[in-house]
């Protein structure tokens, strides 16, 4: 995810001890890897509502861009474009299943 200005040591730390979104808890501990100066890659346990973004707002920043790799066990595929889709393998359902 591309963010509107880089993360401080101490953002990071916050997102990676679960911050609070408005919700009843705080959200799962988080994974921040940071990329370059205004790119993470941001590891979540859980799918709230705009959590990410909601996320990033709680330690006072803003995603400028957003894209998920992965769900589950599932990783994007790379070959598919932008809008395009392509039915799940047998494995891949049955790994959602196990989960």
């Amino acid at each position: 995810m591309t963010l509107e200005h880089p993360l401080s040591p101490q953002e990071v730390e916050k997102l990676e001890a679960g911050v609070d979104i408005g919700e009843e808890k705080a959200t799962l501990p988080a994974r921040v890897s940071v990329i370059s100066n205004d790119t993470i890659l941001l590891t979540i346990q859980e799918g709230k509502f705009h959590q990410v973004k909601r996320m990033m707002l709680a330690v006072g920043n803003g995603v400028r861009s957003l894209k998920r790799i992965s769900f589950g066990a599932l990783c994007l595929d790379e070959t598919l474009r932008e809008g395009e889709y392509r039915e799940l393998t047998p494995e891949e359902i049955n790994s959602l299943r196990s989960t």
